[in-house]
């Protein structure tokens, strides 16, 4: 793992949105670890071979937040970093949505919510008749939980005892209008994944080595799991950490010198 990744990663994820005047920061901040501890820790990728049959998938539910996935498949080696910054231009396959001709590594479609989970709940349940040993690794926020069809999914997953599906949600509490537990009411959230059929872990979503490990333990079980990652929208960003502004506001070129100077 290189060093200040993190850190990389969230200036990177700044920069483009400064230069390319494309939002959704704070939610793509918030889950900067879980892909890490994923894609360097937990998959079985090849960014040399990205169509391997073997290969481990993810799939983007909260698809707002493309960025840090195009920027951590940059930083992986599936692309150049200077890519990034096309995103959200005309004819560039970064869209500010996952699109029907995404860059190289991006395994699914994700402009409308709730559709990463049945998707990779049918490409599961399609691995396991077929005996094959890929993993199927699905990021939703918290506010996507509102969707009907993530239960649906979850009640089709657990029927099938599809251990090689693993959820993770990206609890960090706000979603486009407001604090995600005052639209809807989702905890006890352990609870209710627990009562779907679902092995469920919660665990600190900024911690590498605990989603490092949570992930791992999936293996162990006969049954799908899900990760309640508890993360904070806009982290790592001082002034950008928990302010739902973020989930639409640019940052300008002096808040981006502030940034710099807070990661570096």
């Amino acid at each position: 793992m290189i060093d200040n990744l993190t850190e990389s990663i969230r200036f990177t994820l700044c920069d483009v949105s400064n230069k390319t005047k494309t939002p959704h920061l704070g939610s793509c901040l918030s889950s900067v670890e879980i892909l890490v501890a994923l894609y360097w820790n937990v998959m079985n990728i090849d960014p040399k071979s990205p169509d391997a049959e073997n290969r481990d998938y993810f799939l983007l539910g909260k698809g707002h937040a493309a960025n840090v996935l195009y920027t951590v498949l940059a930083y992986r080696g599936y692309f150049d970093v200077e890519e990034l910054y096309s995103h959200g231009k005309d004819n560039s396959d970064f869209e500010e949505h996952p699109g029907v001709a995404p860059p190289k590594g991006v395994e699914h479609i994700s402009g409308s919510l709730g559709h990463a989970l049945p998707v990779a709940t049918g490409m599961a349940l399609s691995s396991k008749v077929k005996s094959s040993s890929n993993k199927f690794y699905a990021l939703m926020g918290d506010g996507e939980l509102n969707e009907g069809t993530i239960w649906e999914a979850a009640l089709f997953a657990a029927k099938h005892n599809l251990s090689n599906l693993v959820a993770i949600v990206d609890f960090n509490k706000l979603q486009g209008t407001g604090p995600s537990c005052e639209i809807m009411q989702l905890e006890p959230l352990e609870k209710k994944w627990e009562a779907f059929g679902w092995n469920t872990i919660r665990v600190d979503g900024h911690d590498i080595n605990a989603l490092t490990q949570a992930f791992l333990s999936s293996n162990n079980q006969s049954k799908p799991t899900c990760i309640i990652a508890d993360t904070i929208k806009g982290k790592g960003i001082a002034f950008m950490e928990g302010d739902n502004n973020w989930h639409y506001r640019i940052p300008n070129d002096n808040e981006l010198i502030s940034i710099e100077k807070e990661l570096f």
